[in-house]
């Protein structure tokens, strides 16, 4: 990414308060640690630089745990709190300059990601012109959007984006409302049909009749939900803050009993150092880092550690279906052939017909041509009737191909003995196009999206995992999203969903005590994206609305990566836990043990929780190596 993108996106961060007490607290750790190996003879210098570092850096932390008791919450500031007062008393005043600064890190990497949220908003924003063309007293004026207002005769040429939600009023047009709906296949748009916002018009020019201006649109509206999402959605606790809960009051007890049962400050002041959470504190971050780091490797991008901990602990996965499960785009499904012809002849006759063809459907027919190797020549003739169909001259003989519309238009017979094969296509709802050779019907093409490769092995891989509740949600209508449910596995799916009702079936599931994750790539899924627990974009499909606002995209097209993804998750949170278990408390608790009775000096006690700290770091480096396998089922 280009470092001025970066810049402008984090600017604010940047430029905070925040990230220059974090800096000045790593520049004087880094000073301090220096005089320390090249002056020894200074000591009071490295002393003072580091003292000073934890002054800096430790106060909002010390603030934020005396913030926490006075609501009678116990997290991980309380540890650190005492780890960093511990270490002082005990004459380490590095290590209590490095604890501080390390969870000044994690706490400003968290307020970069929330930035996040904010750019997408802003990218939902920007999907809309900020100018349209205006027809006032028969001129084509260009204004500014703010300047339209409700009846205003909108002018939308081919290729642009419908800035306003209306009601054609003159013209005809394909448009592309994957946007809004999901659903890829383009829409036929006439005299008096309804358009959206953010929509685009792919061929045909028409004008429309305004309804409605920027946020009473229904893009708008998908701004609103996504604003009102990443307000509501709740915040995923620190797995660490769960132990800190008991573990912070125990050390507290254990080190004022050592001091009331042998009256020596010593021993209390080392069961404190030996108790400095230093392995508690770096259970988490190494083991999350290791793992983003693996994932990133992996073609999955994940926005923080809170997100990796998340999605380890979904049990309800909820998928989009176009563009996500599907393709996302049309592709011939099916070619019939009515007379002599055969497939491949039929096929290429309608490349070469198509073969200059703008439309999504000529180019579905294009791409299958050359999928299969086809080389077709190019049409002597070439005519596009907009809504119908082409009409072309290829060496002399006459190709027709198109829709019913195409076939009333042209007076051609639709042969009673196919309306069965036909019945079918459209009931399936795939696009049927007809290719008519010398005005008699020889052949039938449909197009449609089709489902992913890996849709149907990537469900039964979720199960193998234990989860159960996989559900589709889909703005196409509820014929084809049961053909798609029955083709892949699933058996609970909702149709013909607006963006807001996505957000109400993921809201539900939610309030029923389920840990939702969505996976989804196009604008109108990013209000669920923001809504679940965690938002899984598809990142080459997606649009960028998707990817910012989704708590983690898939960098590839590749669905089994959602399993990968979950699995990693689990994988990362045993590590966390051996982490904390084995070394931030049982390795402890033998240090603590020893201390109490005098058996290990403060400096013993300084190495002893530096030991657990590096053994910390080495468990979690081997998520960067591990091997993800899925059982089959």
């Amino acid at each position: 990414m280009d470092l001025t993108i970066l810049w402008n996106r984090y600017k604010k961060s940047l430029l905070s308060r925040h990230f220059a007490i974090t800096a000045l607290s790593g520049f004087l750790i880094l000073a301090s640690w220096l005089v320390g190996q090249l002056a020894p003879d200074k000591s009071w210098l490295s002393d003072t630089m580091a003292v000073a570092a934890t002054l800096i850096g430790g106060f909002p932390i010390v603030a934020g745990a005396v913030r926490g008791l006075l609501s009678r919450e116990i997290n991980v500031d309380e540890l650190v709190s005492i780890a960093i007062v511990g270490s002082l008393l005990g004459g380490e005043y590095l290590p209590a300059a490095i604890i501080a600064w390390i969870m000044l890190i994690g706490s400003f990497l968290e307020e970069l990601t929330a930035t996040a949220a904010k750019d997408a908003i802003r990218r939902l924003v920007d999907l809309s012109p900020k100018v349209a063309t205006v027809r006032r007293a028969g001129r084509e004026e260009r204004v500014p959007i703010r300047e339209v207002v409700v009846g205003d005769l909108v002018l939308v040429r081919s290729g642009d984006q419908i800035p306003v939600d209306g009601i054609v009023a003159r013209g005809h047009a394909c448009v592309n409302e994957a946007s809004i709906t999901g659903e890829s296949r383009l829409v036929d748009k006439m005299e008096g049909d309804l358009v959206h916002a953010g929509t685009i018009n792919e061929l045909g020019a028409m004008e429309i009749k305004t309804t409605s201006v920027g946020e009473d649109t229904t893009l708008g509206q998908i701004i609103q939900l996504v604003r009102e999402a990443e307000t509501h959605t709740a915040p995923i606790q620190r797995l660490a803050d769960r132990y800190a809960s008991w573990f912070t009051p125990s050390i507290l007890v254990f080190a004022l009993a050592t001091f009331l049962l042998t009256g020596d400050p010593r021993r209390a002041i080392t069961v404190l150092i030996v108790a400095c959470p230093c392995a508690l504190v770096l259970a988490t971050p190494t083991a999350v880092v290791a793992g983003i780091g693996r994932a990133a490797k992996r073609g999955i991008l994940i926005k923080g550690g809170k997100y990796l901990e998340a999605v380890g602990g979904v049990d309800a996965l909820l998928f989009d279906k176009t563009g996500t499960i599907t393709l996302g785009k049309p592709r011939v499904a099916e070619i019939v052939s009515v007379d002599y012809l055969t497939q491949e002849e039929i096929l290429t006759f309608a490349v070469s017909a198509e073969k200059f063809s703008e439309h999504p459907l000529g180019k579905a027919i294009v791409e299958e041509g050359s999928r299969r190797g086809i080389v077709a020549p190019d049409p002597n003739e070439f005519h596009v009737l907009p809504g119908r169909g082409v009409i072309a001259n290829v060496d002399g003989e006459q190709i027709v191909l198109g829709n019913r519309d195409l076939l009333r238009y042209q007076g051609i017979d639709t042969r009673p003995e196919i309306s069965s094969t036909v019945a079918r296509l459209e009931r399936d709802r795939k696009s049927v196009l007809f290719v008519v050779m010398d005005g008699r019907i020889s052949g039938l093409i449909s197009v449609s999206d089709v489902t992913r490769e890996q849709a149907h092995s990537t469900i039964e891989r979720l199960r193998d995992l234990g989860i159960h509740k996989v559900i589709m949600l889909t703005g196409d209508d509820h014929h084809i999203a049961a053909e798609i449910a029955d083709q892949i596995g699933l058996d609970e799916f909702y149709a013909q969903l607006l963006p807001e009702q996505k957000v109400h079936h993921v809201r539900a599931l939610e309030e029923a005590g389920y840990k939702t994750a969505m996976v989804g790539d196009g604008i109108n899924d990013a209000p669920a994206l923001a809504t679940a627990s965690v938002g899984i974009a598809m990142g080459l499909a997606g649009t960028d609305v998707a990817i910012e606002t989704a708590d983690i995209a898939l960098m590839t097209d590749d669905l089994t990566k959602v399993a990968e993804l979950i699995l990693l998750s689990r994988q990362v949170i045993r590590v966390i836990k051996q982490n904390i278990w084995l070394f931030g408390v049982f390795l402890n608790l033998g240090g603590i043990i020893a201390a109490s009775v005098g058996g290990i000096t403060p400096i013993a006690g300084a190495i002893l929780h530096n030991i657990a700290s590096v053994a910390v770091v080495l468990n979690s480096a081997r998520l960067a190596f591990q091997k993800y396998t899925i059982p089959s089922s």
